[in-house]
């Protein structure tokens, strides 16, 4: 059986669905291939449950801040009902919802494990071993996504360690966690299960510092609030082995130079790797298993014709999931013939760590910047040194920072720390992706009293 469509999208998170809909919203003829759930990783397995799981504490400390409202704060927190509004979030792991968007968008949607069997031609096998081929007039699209890496630990893979997938939907919040890695999924769920009721929760990075891309007051900012929360926070640190007799029993996390970790469970957060396994790409000439090269119209590099795309987690370029949609929304442009290439993903790649506090950046970083040889000075100003901040109570913190391009006199990176600042961020982008002259942004009056006024103090801090 064999079916023509213009577009075939395989893989049916963020990207893909944002694909497939701009592409159809153009005239096109899209077929949508999805083997798990619609609405991807993020969905399900990442973005929405740890968030669900980090917002309800972060209210409770925001609320203690305040003498006149923490008095009023009784009780024990509902883990049960935390885990039920995740649980609601997530849609229970049912994407009935999802289905019926994508076929009210008028997207064609097939089930099963969709692969490359030669020029815009993919193979799609059902859950009960049926298969169907389509084919594509104009391109075929991959959009996978990525999956939690292991590393080559002795005893690792044989230990029964959860990643984010088993850890954003555990039923119950264990007495003692080992998080190994100190990235944003690490510190994330380490915050959110010392708050929800871990007695112990270890997290060891190998790397010098908490979140090791960002700046380093970031970093140890993170780690400062992390250890308030009781977090034995472990970094320059290298686990060698993993030790578990049975499944259920405790597990050991051996480490070079420090005492040994042991708890009930042991959450691997050290990164991500490409979904590109069994794909079929040795049938278009690529190899299977890396990330996928791609230009700035996001068609692949190394296959002749231009016909096939990557976007979001696979190609590498950034692996957020609003970036890959909106590397999404570039493709099906390009798929439709318009003149589009993709450039923000670059240039202003906003992210944020939805910890408390936050941790929240654009663009480049000091380092950088350095690194790429521009003439850099940077200006910093405490977040929680404005009329706005101190509104939020006692204790807020943090550190604004800006990095400029002094040549041309604007900012290439911005990075904040606090509670909340993740809403400060999109002005940022603004004036990074706008290339915004930092005499015009002198004018761009923040409101009194908000936390963003710390704008007009880092200008200030940089002469204006």
């Amino acid at each position: 059986m064999e079916r023509s469509y213009d577009v075939i999208v395989i893989g049916g998170g963020p990207a893909g669905e944002n694909v497939a809909g701009r592409a159809v919203e153009h005239g096109l003829e899209v077929a949508l291939v999805e083997e798990e759930l619609l609405g991807g990783e993020c969905s399900y397995w990442a973005c929405m449950p740890s968030k669900a799981l980090l917002r309800p504490t972060e209210v409770l400390a925001a609320a203690r801040r305040l003498p006149s409202v923490a008095a009023a704060l009784t009780g024990e927190l509902d883990v049960e009902a935390v885990l039920r509004s995740r649980d609601a979030f997530t849609s229970h792991l049912d994407d009935t919802g999802q289905q019926q968007w994508i076929e009210g968008a008028g997207v064609a949607l097939e089930r099963g494990r969709g692969r490359l069997t030669g020029e815009r031609r993919v193979e799609v096998t059902r859950a009960d071993g049926q298969t169907t081929t389509l084919g594509a007039r104009r391109g075929v699209v991959v959009a996978t996504g990525s999956r939690a890496a292991w590393p080559p630990i002795p005893g690792l893979a044989e230990s029964g360690a959860w990643d984010n997938r088993e850890a954003t939907t555990t039923k119950e919040v264990p007495r003692r966690l080992a998080v190994l890695g100190g990235g944003v999924v690490g510190v994330e769920l380490a915050q959110a299960f010392a708050r929800l009721g871990s007695a112990e929760v270890t997290v060891v990075e190998m790397a010098e510092r908490l979140l090791p891309r960002e700046e380093p007051f970031a970093g140890e900012e993170l780690a400062e609030a992390l250890r308030a929360d009781g977090v034995d926070v472990r970094t320059g640190v290298r686990a060698t082995a993993v030790e578990r007799t049975q499944p259920g029993a405790p597990v050991t996390l051996r480490l070079e130079g420090h005492d040994d970790v042991e708890a009930d469970e042991l959450l691997v957060a050290v990164g991500r790797r490409p979904a590109t396994d069994d794909l079929g790409l040795e049938q278009v000439g690529l190899t299977s298993g890396g990330f996928l090269d791609v230009d700035d119209t996001l068609r692949v590099t190394g296959v002749d014709g231009g016909w096939l795309l990557a976007v979001g987690d696979v190609n590498g370029r950034s692996l957020l999931t609003h970036t890959g949609k909106y590397q999404a929304r570039i493709a099906a442009d390009v798929l439709a013939g318009r003149p589009a290439t993709a450039w923000g993903d670059r240039k202003a790649n906003p992210r944020v760590v939805f910890t408390d506090p936050q941790v929240a950046a654009v663009g480049l970083t000091e380092a950088e910047a350095r690194e790429a040889g521009l003439a850099v000075r940077t200006v910093r100003y405490g977040t929680g040194d404005v009329a706005g901040a101190v509104l939020l109570g006692k204790g807020v913190a943090g550190t604004s920072q800006l990095v400029i391009d002094g040549d041309r006199d604007v900012i290439v990176g911005a990075a904040f720390t606090g509670p909340g600042v993740g809403e400060m961020l999109h002005a940022a982008t603004i004036a990074i992706a706008g290339e915004v002259p930092l005499d015009v942004l002198w004018h761009a009056v923040p409101a009194f009293p908000t936390v963003s006024e710390v704008w007009l103090r880092l200008l200030e801090a940089d002469g204006r």
